[in-house]
């Protein structure tokens, strides 16, 4: 609706002063109209006349030519229009359909990359959660994503965690199996930790664990799978790629298309960073680096003194994997804040050897998740929040009649409080408020479809019925007479398209959930002043709540949080 008037005024536009500017209609507030737009003033310069003079002919032509969509247009201010849409184009813009953005686009989006060898933490369920949001927003746009994983298999912190499991089990494979497999991620865990300490503090230990570094790539490049060390270096790699599989059905995320592991990535970028060593790439005391000052970047290692490759060249070769893989036309690839300038360094390099590769490149980040002191923890050093105690502590504080909504409404909680904060920004999780049925919650946002869905129920709407109102778009039809607050919540409807539109081209989910929020206010408003059933305008309302509760089902669908009819 918003596309198609801006298309017609700028074809006014065009008619009456030979000109082509770009109209932008702005939602204003509804004592002005639905709409405003300050096209006027943008044709000040080119015909050299005063805005409200302009905006005195634009209204002219709109008042003749747009009366199926335009009731009113006024002139405001120093040259603004504001216009007020006809009853039958509001009520035909209340639909849940989602903008085909990216119809016919191949998207590649990596995103939760956890290591092996080491637990999830909070970050990973953020980003999880994150990416999830954005793949589904590109999917309902009309792409076909191809989500990946990638993590680290291979490297010092696997070495870490292999020399503190030696030096407890020696090298007898056989005593993983008293390890119970409920605590196998915290075991490894602990010995991840107990690892990186003695590589600190020890100097026998870290070159140990240099050695062990060394091997690692062995087993792979040999295909070792019969000595000790390898057996147990396999069969605990299988311990987390079985932990990472139980983990992401827990939080009931759409399903990864590939598993990348470094290992896996090292050799293709290997291969990318000598065939461009020169002119790309160059020696340095041993080593192959990428100098990024000519970028107004810096140097990185790229192959070690050892002839290792670094995480630069294994990001390389998962980019040429991928795209070997799945074609895509397009990659997004989501990594903490702190990863900022490392990736510009790896896509700097990319730049130089595939322009064209890398102009399909973008790199999303995440901030931080701080909780109480806003102390920001390190797997490292132990102190992590592990991603199964945030699911814990904010079901323990979620109150719910039955198991399956309890899970629910945990989920929900926890999704929204990432999903409503700006992406990049750091997030202060608060679990008392992340559960509250008053505030800017997920629960909240449940309750208030499952109130809908009630309502609907006390009405006499079947259950099969209700699924149906839930499922289908179905516009509002035209001709029906709307009373002030009735408008302003079909105008409210309409909003859901715009808002859609900037969040898929921004791939920012929060602005879905900052409209959402808004929609179960008004919709409350509406419904405390304004009777539905037994009201000589039941039927109408009905229809209203329909449109809301299938809106608020659409929306918290598309951020992926789990929406109960019932609570």
């Amino acid at each position: 609706m918003k596309q198609q008037l801006e298309a017609a005024i700028a074809a006014i536009v065009e008619r009456l002063f030979d000109a082509t500017v770009p109209v932008e209609l702005t939602r204003t507030d509804e004592k002005f109209g639905d709409y405003a737009t300050n096209v006027a003033m943008q044709l000040v310069k080119e015909l050299a006349k005063p805005p409200r003079e302009i905006a005195t002919e634009i209204v002219a032509a709109i008042a003749t030519e747009l009366t199926d969509t335009v009731t009113e247009a006024q002139i405001a201010g120093p040259g603004f229009i504001n216009l007020t849409l006809t009853e039958e184009a509001l009520l035909g813009g209340a639909t849940t359909a989602t903008p085909q953005l990216n119809a016919n686009k191949r998207v590649l989006l990596e995103y939760s990359c956890p290591n092996a060898f080491k637990e999830l933490h909070t970050g990973h369920l953020y980003q999880t959660v994150v990416g999830d949001a954005i793949g589904r927003l590109l999917t309902a746009s009309g792409a076909t994503i191809y989500r990946a994983n990638f993590g680290g298999d291979v490297g010092l912190h696997v070495a870490k965690c292999l020399y503190a499991i030696k030096q407890q089990l020696g090298e007898d494979v056989s005593q993983l199996a008293a390890v119970p497999p409920a605590e196998r991620p915290s075991w490894i865990s602990t010995a991840y930790v107990a690892g990186a300490s003695a590589y600190e503090t020890d100097e026998a230990a870290k070159q140990a664990i240099t050695e062990i570094n060394t091997q690692i790539y062995s087993f792979h490049d040999s295909s070792d799978h019969d000595s000790q060390l390898a057996k147990i270096y396999w069969e605990c790699r299988g311990w987390s790629y079985e932990y990472f599989k139980a983990f992401y059905e827990s939080i009931v995320v759409s399903p990864f298309n590939s598993y990348y592991p470094e290992s896996g990535t090292a050799e293709r970028g290997l291969s990318v960073v000598r065939v461009n060593t020169p002119p790309v790439f160059e020696a340095s005391n041993g080593a192959v680096v990428f100098k990024g000052e000519d970028a107004g970047l810096h140097t990185r290692v790229f192959i070690t003194s050892k002839g290792l490759p670094t995480y630069e060249t294994k990001d390389l070769g998962v980019i040429y994997n991928e795209l070997d893989d799945f074609k895509y036309d397009h990659r997004y690839i989501l990594t903490g804040n702190d990863q900022l300038q490392y990736m510009q360094v790896v896509f700097a390099a990319l730049a130089a050897i595939d322009p064209e590769l890398a102009a399909k490149q973008t790199h999303l980040t995440n901030g931080t998740i701080r909780f109480g002191s806003g102390q920001k923890m390190s797997s490292r050093l132990g102190n992590v929040t592990r991603a199964a105690d945030v699911l814990a502590a904010v079901g323990q504080a979620v109150t719910a009649i039955d198991a399956a909504t309890k899970q629910q409404v945990t989920l929900g909680a926890i999704k929204y409080t990432f999903l409503k904060h700006r992406l990049g920004g750091d997030i202060a999780f608060d679990v008392n408020e992340s559960v509250s049925l008053e505030g800017n919650s997920g629960p909240y946002l449940q309750y208030a479809l499952a109130r809908a869905c009630s309502i609907l129920d006390k009405a006499g709407y079947e259950a099969s019925r209700l699924t149906a109102v839930l499922a289908n778009d179905v516009v509002l039809r035209p001709g029906l007479e709307l009373e002030t607050a009735e408008r302003l919540l079909v105008r409210k409807l309409t909003e859901y398209q715009e808002v859609l539109a900037k969040a898929i081209t921004e791939l920012l989910p929060h602005q879905i959930c900052n409209y959402l929020y808004e929609l179960a206010q008004d919709f409350n408003r509406f419904y405390e002043n304004n009777r539905v059933i037994g009201n000589e305008r039941q039927e109408l309302r009905l229809l209203l709540i329909e449109n809301y509760a299938r809106t608020l089902h659409h929306g918290l669908s598309l951020l992926g949080l789990p929406t109960p009819q019932k609570m």
